[in-house]
């Protein structure tokens, strides 16, 4: 096994913004052959952004190669018929309709080749709300994840676009099983994911927890907890989140942190109990572990083997210990522009091993500039150098300058 089993597979991908780009990534970083087919003249949308987003284009498009096409324009279609034929996969993440719109839906690329594996990612499924617009954040709100998330009264958000990545992730799910399918039928699919329904599933527990309690759902600052130690704990100089979530790792916890009393009490002899028990017995613990140091507090929880974290930013990851030691992170140039130019930075890779060296996945291509890959991509689709040379003088082919 390497850590490139994708090798071989051809994937066109039509996006914009963070689900379709996630879903190429992952073909990308899997080692599958990626075209980021980018609208000319502008490009994606993406490499404009500002605020949160600037980083978008950066983060989700690097091992992909592009080619800048104009489908408004009747010969940019052909030349994505052309391209449609040749390829395993094509992935869209744009509005409904918009794909049909350009003579490139399923139904038109299905007939060129009938062996192609079509992912349509989608703010929804087949259902009433298929033609309404949708955005991470307003299926967050949709689903309930916002009012979970939140203290009650705030619903708040999720603090990364969480929905788009599983949208995406389940998206490439759903095309790995089509492709499977296709060795056996030599016939591919159209298939899709959606955020709605990607966010609803998300709520599977919580609905699941309703039915068995016959309690509501409370907010995540506000809810009843399964576990009785589950909580950020203040140090003398910083703060820790402790999870004790077994009688045999409270029965550790208790040893370590040198609590006989606790161990000793009655009240605390099970988990269940504990939770009773949460009103004292948290403020009790704080007062224990705030007199500590957090290095302190995370070697005795470690002794302990108990789960700990600290309470942690994103720039931290940068120069995390374990990312850096088993290839977590890979050299990726941040610009809009694309290319090896602008700040060079370590991201997060496809978080995947494979094999007994359980090896990572790794970068092969720098996030590309605007047609970067134009004249290569048609000419390996059969397109002459006559040919690409028609399409770019007509503007339906542009390159970055």
């Amino acid at each position: 096994m390497s850590a490139a089993p994708l090798k071989g597979l051809k994937v066109l991908e039509l996006s914009h913004t963070v689900m379709g780009p996630t879903a190429g990534l992952v073909f990308a970083e899997l080692g599958a052959d990626v075209v980021k087919v980018e609208p000319a003249p502008q490009g994606d949308h993406t490499r404009g952004l500002g605020g949160f987003a600037a980083g978008f284009f950066a983060a989700f498009n690097r091992n992909k190669r592009s080619l800048a096409l104009d489908l408004k324009h009747p010969e940019g279609q052909a030349a994505m018929h052309r391209l449609a034929a040749t390829v395993d996969v094509v992935i869209e993440n744009y509005g409904p309709g918009t794909m049909e719109r350009l003579g490139c839906g399923y139904d038109t690329l299905s007939k060129i080749n009938p062996r192609l594996v079509y992912l349509a990612l989608k703010g929804y499924l087949a259902g009433p709300y298929e033609h309404r617009p949708a955005l991470d954040e307003v299926v967050q709100f949709h689903v309930g994840l916002a009012y979970m998330t939140g203290p009650p009264g705030r619903p708040l958000r999720a603090g990364a676009s969480i929905i788009d990545m599983l949208g995406a992730v389940f998206g490439v799910v759903a095309a790995q099983a089509a492709l499977r399918e296709r060795e056996t039928t030599g016939k591919g699919q159209r298939v899709g994911s959606a955020l709605f329904e990607s966010a609803a599933f998300l709520m599977s527990t919580h609905m699941a927890g309703m039915t068995a309690t016959g309690l509501p759902a409370e907010p995540m600052p506000a809810r009843r907890g399964a576990w009785a130690i589950y909580e950020v704990f203040p140090t003398d100089d910083g703060e820790l989140f402790i999870g004790v979530t077994s009688d045999q790792q409270w029965t550790r916890f208790v040893e370590e942190f040198g609590l006989q009393a606790l161990a000793a009490d009655p009240r605390l002899a099970t988990n269940l109990m504990r939770c009773h028990e949460r009103p004292w017995l948290i403020p009790a613990l704080k007062e224990v572990v705030a007199a500590l140091p957090s290095a302190e507090v995370a070697r005795r929880c470690e002794r302990a083997n108990i789960s700990w974290a600290p309470v942690g930013q994103p720039a931290d990851l940068f120069t995390d210990a374990h990312l850096l030691a088993t290839g977590g992170l890979l050299d990726v140039f941040i610009s809009r522009a694309g290319g090896a130019e602008g700040k060079k930075v370590g991201l997060p890779t496809v978080p995947v091993e494979f094999g007994t060296p359980r090896e990572r996945p790794g970068l092969s291509r720098q996030p590309p500039r605007l047609g970067e890959h134009n004249a290569e991509v048609l000419g390996l689709a059969g397109f002459s150098p006559a040919e690409i040379a028609a399409l770019a003088e007509k503007r339906v082919i542009v390159s970055a300058a």
